[in-house]
């Protein structure tokens, strides 16, 4: 019998250290965490907001978040099971959902601040794109990053018309149109890509659940 060496023995498992708890129930992704996080030491402790997009088998939730030693504040949230309330009475986690939701959201963080007369948003719903900071204001935009968890970005997800929803709502997320549904990408290497606009638009109306139920 030949001879096998003993990889995991006392001193392995006397040095051995367990994961976070979120991190062992598949929870938090500590590493995208982290980066979001962090803040420049020359900014001295300011607010690092998160726009945080979830989804549950039955809603959509988004909330704006910054992160403290004691833990996650949450300064406005929409869920979309609210949407009853504006005239959606079911469909709550679908990508129209999503959207108005991100809008509800967009509203309700600015509208706390004071920011809601100045930053009116999108006025026209076309699925364009539209970045708010590009506006000449006086005031700089509120600004957040997307926080999508560990779900993976792929194109036309659910969680880009809750960020396309946020925008057109009067928020500054720095974002591509990449994800977008209707973007293409370019063929070749160096070519131009498509974004189709009204592609978009259509996804965020709902008119694919409408084709689907008919």
């Amino acid at each position: 019998m030949a001879f096998v060496k003993v990889l995991k023995n006392a001193a392995y498992f006397k040095r051995f250290q367990v994961q976070r708890r979120r991190r062992r129930e598949g929870k938090t992704d500590y590493h995208a965490r982290r980066k979001m996080v962090r803040q420049d030491k020359n900014k001295f402790n300011n607010r690092k907001y998160r726009m945080v997009v979830r989804f549950t088998n039955r809603r959509c939730i988004c909330q704006c978040v910054y992160a403290t030693l004691r833990g996650d504040i949450v300064v406005a949230a929409a869920s979309s099971h609210e949407l009853a309330q504006f005239g959606i009475p079911a469909g709550h986690k679908n990508y129209a959902a999503a959207y108005a939701t991100g809008l509800l959201l967009a509203r309700r963080v600015l509208k706390k601040f004071g920011l809601d007369e100045k930053f009116k948003g999108k006025e026209e719903l076309d699925g364009e794109e539209y970045h708010v900071e590009d506006e000449e204001n006086e005031q700089r935009p509120f600004k957040c990053i997307l926080d999508v968890g560990i779900r993976r970005t792929c194109v036309g997800h659910r969680m880009w018309g809750a960020l396309k929803g946020a925008v057109d709502g009067g928020l500054h997320v720095p974002h591509k149109t990449k994800n977008f549904p209707g973007f293409k990408a370019a063929d070749e290497k160096g070519g131009e890509s498509e974004y189709d606009a009204e592609a978009h638009k259509e996804k965020i109306f709902g008119n694919h659940v409408k084709e689907y139920m008919e």
